[in-house]
């Protein structure tokens, strides 16, 4: 399933990018208007800003997920009770939920943005200390606070990625749904607008939505089939021991 997790997670980037542009696309914009205009107007000397900018952003992404993991694993009982697996139960509802989300089906994902929003607004002040962005080590810093945006897309897959229970894979999986937000955010000129439209169609999220949601019901498949199966194991273990007694 590590693939396929990683996969998951690099489709959600990808195809819930067009809700990046919406967050973060004015961001990008006044980054940008604090450079040069003969930087602006060249791709070629505006790409090492925009690498640069998204390379804090992942790895933002990836140190969430490094931490959320940490805390995930310290308290693993929380997400296990006796053999029954819960946290594959919340990340295929995190998943399913997600896929409605991308779908555009039902706002899902609004109240972990609200409660994104709190946790913005301690470090946005920090944040502008680095504009107008005038190098990009400077972009750097900004992305680096640019990837704690009050984003549902992002916050929901950091929720599921805190079910792994493991620090790595969590860090692994936000890294993985970072890359997928790459081709928007980084497109440029008329190959962005064709990304957007395609993005954008109603077809394109419906059949996103659709595959999330199920990837999602194959994660609840093998989390509940899992946990009956161990209980039934347990039972038969169980009547296996008391079976000489009754002779």
């Amino acid at each position: 399933m590590g693939e396929l997790t990683l996969l998951a997670a690099f489709m959600i980037g990808l195809l819930g990018s067009t809700h990046c542009i919406g967050m973060c696309g004015g961001i990008v914009g006044a980054l940008t208007m604090g450079l040069p205009e003969a930087t602006r107007q060249s791709s070629l000397k505006l790409l090492p800003y925009l690498l640069t900018y998204n390379a804090g952003r992942l790895f933002s992404y990836s140190l969430a997920g490094l931490i959320i993991g940490l805390l995930s694993s310290s308290i693993g009982g929380f997400f296990q009770i006796g053999r029954f697996p819960v946290g594959g139960i919340v990340g295929g509802l995190f998943m399913v939920a997600l896929g409605i989300y991308i779908g555009g089906w039902l706002q899902t994902m609004k109240p972990l943005e609200r409660l994104g929003g709190h946790f913005w607004r301690l470090i946005e002040p920090v944040g502008r200390r680095f504009m107008p962005v005038r190098s990009p080590l400077q972009a750097l810093g900004l992305g680096l606070f640019w990837g704690w945006l009050p984003c549902g897309l992002v916050y929901s897959t950091l929720a599921w990625a805190a079910t792994s229970g493991d620090a790595v894979k969590s860090a692994m999986l936000m890294l993985a749904f970072g890359v997928g937000t790459l081709p928007m955010l980084l497109a440029m000129g008329g190959f962005a607008e064709k990304l957007q439209r395609f993005t954008r169609h109603k077809w394109t999220r419906y059949i996103a939505g659709i595959l999330l949601i199920a990837f999602g019901a194959m994660i609840l498949t093998k989390a509940l089939s899992g946990g009956h199966k161990h209980g039934m194991d347990h039972s038969g273990h169980t009547m296996q021991q008391e079976m000489p007694l009754q002779h």
